[in-house]
């Protein structure tokens, strides 16, 4: 088992925190998990910080308590600046006695507890920044059931193009436009073509969709021209985060050919404030396999880590509020439910396909896994999807939606479950559509 797949005592099940609120089971932040973040309260400077219960735990004053071995203060160190960037540089043994210092200064009978206990801010308190300077955004194409779906919308009679079971497609997003949880966004323009017509028209998106993918943060780059195997893959990856890839599908429709995604998705795309780091997540990971019949991964893509424990199991929850139902103060309706471990390709083989060619990678850099949608219609992870390319309106309470209107609301909700290990979560990714501005 690799190191940072492998279980050891901060995965215990019957551990607990000194802070009750960590003990609650509906938390999605244990004492199993301790997420990071960048955060602040008014107009504090933004620093690093760990989530446990409804507590964050600030690591520029947990970085001066005594008797922290090197490691710990060294992690916590480069964590207490605006970004966390230089702590996902330093790589998976920081990182892991981070977590252990971590752990064991928030146990029941720690004899750190008052002192943490003044390092802890109220979540309710935090305003939050991206996690990252995010220097770069790879969006991948994971999902063979979003494929296949998507690719009949488009191309009835050639759904899934013949090398998607051969290389982990991916294109190279827009950093600028990414914004944390809570984002607000007007609705795109762009040029698209009513249906009917040839001709194309410019104006706002009538058919704005959301994505519900995750985000996989960098850790220690690779130097340039030289690629990352699969084997060193995962220690590559610092964690994960909930990523909703909002998309214009007839900007999409119109412009995807030849080079691919463009206006239809550079406008926007929004992370959760919260990374789950690979640690967090061992508990989860599952086998990895083909359908039969498929080919097996070329040699540079495959491993026995991989095909033994490449999956994660992470449940994910696709949420839609509309302007009535917030007016009415009716709670966001769900609109689907699937797991990760459904995708084709794994996030070590995101890395290792990424710098095949030497592409080198950078602390910070953010890929996209690509909608995550199960092999049922329930599972979908788009409303093109749910709605059969808008001929099926969803019913969202006593409203329905075939695409987005303005003044809805998308939420995202993950965690991980099962017999025999503690219940973590990955908090909440929430989006705001707002009408287009005047063009």
């Amino acid at each position: 088992m690799k190191a940072h797949a492998a279980l050891d005592h901060t995965h215990d099940p019957q551990a607990q925190s000194w802070l009750a609120s960590a003990n609650v089971s509906e938390s999605p932040f244990p004492i199993q998990n301790l997420p990071f973040a960048v955060f602040k309260r008014g107009n504090e400077s933004f620093r690093g910080g760990v989530a446990i219960g409804d507590q964050i735990v600030d690591l520029a004053q947990f970085a001066q308590l005594p008797h922290l071995n090197p490691a710990a203060a060294r992690g916590a160190g480069a964590a207490s600046a605006p970004t966390l960037n230089a702590l996902m540089q330093l790589g998976f043994p920081t990182w892991r006695e981070l977590r252990h210092a971590l752990f064991a200064a928030l146990s029941s009978g720690s004899p750190l507890e008052t002192r943490v206990q003044a390092c802890l801010v109220p979540q309710r308190d935090a305003v939050y920044a991206l996690p990252a300077h995010i220097g770069d955004y790879t969006d991948f194409y994971t999902s063979i059931h979003h494929a296949t779906t998507i690719g009949r919308l488009f191309r009835p009679d050639n759904p899934l193009l013949p090398n998607y079971k051969w290389v982990p497609i991916g294109y190279h997003g827009r950093s600028s436009s990414i914004g944390v949880s809570g984002q607000s966004f007007p609705r795109p323009s762009g040029q698209r073509v009513v249906p009917g017509e040839t001709v194309p028209t410019v104006g706002p998106s009538r058919r704005l969709d959301y994505e519900f993918e995750l985000g996989v943060f960098v850790g220690p780059g690779n130097e340039r021209g030289t690629p990352i195997r699969m084997a060193e893959a995962e220690e590559h990856i610092f964690g994960l985060c909930l990523l909703n890839d909002w998309s214009a599908r007839d900007l999409q429709a119109w412009e995807y050919q030849p080079l691919g995604p463009f206006l239809a998705k550079n406008f926007a795309t929004t992370i959760s404030p919260w990374v789950i780091t690979l640690q967090a997540l061992a508990p989860f990971r599952t086998e990895h396999s083909r359908p039969a019949g498929d080919p097996q991964p070329l040699p540079y893509l495959e491993d026995p880590h991989n095909r033994e424990a490449g999956a994660i199991d992470i449940r994910l929850e696709a949420f839609l509020q509309t302007a009535r139902m917030r007016e009415a103060g009716h709670a966001p309706r769900r609109l689907s439910s699937t797991s990760f471990r459904h995708a084709y390709w794994t996030i070590a083989q995101m890395i290792a396909h990424h710098t095949l060619n030497g592409c080198d990678l950078r602390p910070g850099d953010l890929l996209g896994t690509g909608t995550q949608s199960g092999p049922t219609p329930a599972e979908a992870g788009s409303l093109v999807e749910l709605s059969v390319g808008g001929t099926k309106p969803v019913a969202v309470g006593e409203e329905h939606r075939t695409f987005l209107e303005d003044g809805d609301a998308v939420l995202f909700r993950a965690w991980c479950e099962k017999p025999g290990a503690a219940r973590i979560g990955f908090g909440d990714l929430i989006g705001h559509i707002l009408p287009a501005k005047d063009i």
